[in-house]
């Protein structure tokens, strides 16, 4: 008898030893000995079946154990998850771990899961025990920058790349704009000529390298007298990977798969150098003298990454271009970090900013941002124009005998934030040409819309659209178009869609004078993969233009594919992208304008 009793002691003794050994084995992520040692605790519970003693409770034990074990390989949880009876086993467990709950043993983990990859959710989060998900913050938020000076290994990086090249290194080190002025108009391009004249040459400020294409520099030193010795020439190049005619060349491309089949989803950081266009100097900041269109064939220059833009209003409508011309150069020297501003909005020298708090947050009230109904912002009573106003007509603009006084009305010239420069991160969407056989046929980064429509067809365009390869919709129309947040007060607002905010990640899908009475504008996230195919009984081909441009001819079995570009448009804010935003809907587009209503 005591030879039987000395006999299940041993057996308990073992498994307990064993138990401890499990726990230090579950610490070890992916252990091949895991499955051995689960294997072992089977069996050996098996053998032990037919003692009688306190066994069941250890077996008990041993088996909650072991599952709890199981999971934690397989979930990759902590001891926290393990039962109360391990205490048992292992004493070493702190005594919130031996009472905590056994009911919820499993944790979520969330993923972002795109189509090739799968990786760690960024906003959303589980939190507590009981797996709650929760929001870490807002999807987007207001993007700013400012200019800070680069560590020891970039400057000797940077001190190797010059070495490499003609041009000294005190001149490489100077900040560079580049200058796109709209052609065919001799007002802006005198004011260009002032321009240039002030950022090079002047004494009081820190000068700056300016960039011109070929034929305005020659305008510009025909007509003004503006030297060689002031300007620096930027000739256009194609972007590798980018444009039209890409059959023979698409298996180069930096983001096509090896078959021209299956295009990647994700970005090769690693061949974002290739995409700059390949010239003697790299501009900082590139500033348009002109319309919205100017800042648009800004983006087709540059179809890989994007410097910031400042637009300066030269043209008709200005829904995109904040700045004023008399303020052009002090923008640019504040955009690039070269002098800052005072409380009173004075133009100073970065060298005499000491303290570094730089330009203060300042709202141009004169753009009549907020409506005149929200009482904590002050209004003149009906009857009386707003005083920050000089007389505007009913379209909103200035009549022509008070321009002077609107002139001497203008707030004083201000942006950014505590010195920091506010961006509107304006998305782009990648398009790109699928012939029937697979290959790339064009590719292009439009930063407004991509129109497939019938062309000069007398018929109805009848395309096929599907969204991440689930058939969509079957478009029966005048056309379809795809436009981005910065889009949607273009053409997509001419064909009857919403307004988007500009930093809302979002594909819009508006289709143009569709033969059905249910056929609505769409949203789409910005993860989602959009295609827009011409079936073979179509009546007619079809036809695609990116951003009004390089309008390409789409027959039978070719399939447009629309998507999120890596590379956005990051265009500089006067104050922050929703007061610039609502500023240009109620000046230009005179949003939600009416008599108001009398009180009683």
């Amino acid at each position: 008898m005591s030879i039987k009793r000395s006999g299940q002691w041993r057996s308990i003794l073992l498994r307990h030893c064993l138990v401890l050994l499990l726990l230090v084995l579950q610490n070890i992520p992916h252990s091949p000995c895991q499955a051995d040692a689960f294997t072992f605790l089977r069996s050996f519970s098996v053998r032990t079946k037919s003692h009688s003693s306190p066994a069941p409770f250890h077996r008990r034990t041993s088996s909650r154990l072991q599952d709890s074990l199981c999971n934690s390989a397989v979930n990759a949880t902590s001891l926290d998850n393990l039962p109360a009876e391990a205490s048992i086993a292992a004493p070493f467990i702190s005594k919130s771990t031996r009472g905590s709950s056994t009911n919820n043993r499993r944790q979520l983990d969330l993923m972002w899961c795109q189509e090739e990859y799968c990786k760690d959710a960024v906003r959303e989060r589980v939190v507590g025990h009981n797996n709650q998900i929760y929001l870490n913050g807002p999807a987007t938020g207001q993007v700013a920058y400012h200019w800070t000076t680069r560590d020891d290994e970039s400057a000797k990086s940077i001190i190797n790349d010059s070495a490499k090249t003609d041009v000294p290194l005190n001149q490489q080190a100077l900040p560079t704009v580049l200058l796109l002025i709209r052609p065919g108009d001799d007002d802006l391009l005198c004011i260009a000529a002032n321009a240039v004249k002030k950022l090079t040459c002047d004494e009081k400020h820190s000068n700056v390298r300016v960039l011109l294409d070929p034929s305005t520099a020659a305008r510009l030193k025909y007509y003004h007298g503006v030297g060689d010795d002031h300007i620096c020439l930027f000739e256009v190049k194609p972007t590798p990977g980018y444009g039209s005619d890409l059959s023979s060349s698409s298996a180069n491309s930096p983001r096509s798969s090896s078959n021209n089949k299956k295009l990647s989803a994700t970005v090769r950081y690693d061949d974002i150098d290739k995409l700059v266009p390949n010239t003697e100097y790299t501009p900082d900041l590139i500033c348009t003298l002109g319309g919205d269109g100017l800042l648009m064939h800004a983006g087709m220059i540059f179809q890989g990454p994007v410097p910031p833009i400042l637009c300066v209003s030269g043209g008709s409508l200005g829904f995109l271009t904040p700045f004023r011309p008399e303020e052009m150069v002090d923008a640019i020297r504040v955009a690039l970090g070269l002098v800052t501003q005072d409380e009173d909005c004075n133009i100073l020298n970065s060298d005499n900013d000491k303290n570094g708090t730089g330009p203060k947050p300042h709202r141009d009230m004169g753009d009549n941002v907020y409506p005149p109904n929200m009482p904590s912002y002050p209004y003149e009573p009906l009857g009386k124009p707003p005083a920050a106003i000089a007389a505007p007509s009913a379209a909103g603009q200035v009549n022509g005998g008070d321009v002077a006084a609107a002139s001497t009305q203008l707030p004083p010239f201000s942006f950014g934030r505590d010195n920091r420069i506010c961006l509107s991160i304006r998305m782009r969407l990648e398009c790109t040409v699928i012939s029937r056989e697979g290959t790339v046929r064009a590719r292009y980064n439009v930063l407004n819309e991509v129109v497939v429509d019938r062309g000069s067809s007398p018929y109805l365009a009848a395309l096929e659209c599907f969204c991440d390869d689930v058939h969509l919709t079957t478009v029966q129309a005048d056309g379809v178009i795809f436009a981005t947040p910065t889009g949607s007060t273009a053409y997509s607002l001419a064909a009857g869609s919403s307004v988007v905010h500009p930093a809302v990640p979002c594909i819009l899908v508006t289709p143009i004078c569709p033969h059905v009475l249910s056929f609505r504008s769409m949203v789409f996230p910005d993860h989602v993969v959009l295609r827009c195919y011409v079936p073979d009984d179509a009546r007619a081909v079809a036809s695609v233009a990116f951003d009004g441009k390089h309008r390409q001819e789409l027959a039978r079995g070719d399939s447009v594919q629309i998507r999120m570009s890596p590379y956005p448009v990051p265009t500089i804010n006067r104050d922050d992208h929703s007061s610039d935003w609502l500023s240009s809907l109620k000046r230009n587009f005179n949003f939600n304008s009416r008599a108001r209503q009398q009180p009683l």
